[in-house]
């Protein structure tokens, strides 16, 4: 049985809640590297027979630590693309306008990745766009919808140097 699909956690209690112990890590470990591994090959990998390894994943799942599981595709077998990152500051600070932007940008396919930033700019945004072109309507498109953007500004991506989806598991070891 193959591991793709979504896991739906119910992340009723929160990674502080589960203590993790070293298999646990190894299981987390394996998944970020290898999302389509199957039960059985995890189970083999971390020295568990299926059924434990079974329900220490779901346990991870229910908690919330393991989100979900989805394929990374690479862009550049589809075409051109270009990669920009934003820095965006708004208008406003007010609670009503923060959300205002973020259901805006949430309603943008092109708008990959937003964060919410402390310090000089209000979010950090990662566009991917066919072209120039393309970003530069988006951004257009941003400003005429009066959502509170009051600058912005913008870094083309020329290079990737490091691409990771996995997260640095030593942050949840133990002392």
């Amino acid at each position: 049985m193959s591991l793709r699909g979504w896991a739906t956690p119910a992340p009723s209690s929160g990674p502080d809640a589960m203590r993790l112990d070293a298999r646990d890590l190894q299981i987390l470990r394996v998944l970020a590297a290898e999302g389509r591994i199957t039960k059985t090959e995890l189970a083999t990998r971390v020295g568990l027979s299926p059924t434990p390894a079974w329900e220490r994943l779901k346990k991870l799942e229910t908690a919330g630590i393991i989100e979900g599981y989805g394929a990374r595709l690479s862009l550049a077998a589809f075409g051109p693309h270009v990669t920009v990152f934003v820095a965006v500051e708004l208008s406003s600070h007010k609670a009503s306008e923060f959300r205002i932007f973020e259901d805006a940008v949430r309603a943008e396919e092109d708008i990959t990745f937003v964060w919410a930033l402390g310090g000089g700019f209000d979010y950090l945004m990662q566009v991917v766009a066919r072209d120039i072109d393309s970003y530069q309507r988006l951004i257009d498109r941003l400003l005429d919808a009066r959502i509170g953007l009051a600058r912005y500004y913008t870094y083309i991506v020329t290079k990737r140097v490091k691409d990771s989806a996995a997260l640095p598991l030593s942050l949840l070891e133990r002392d």
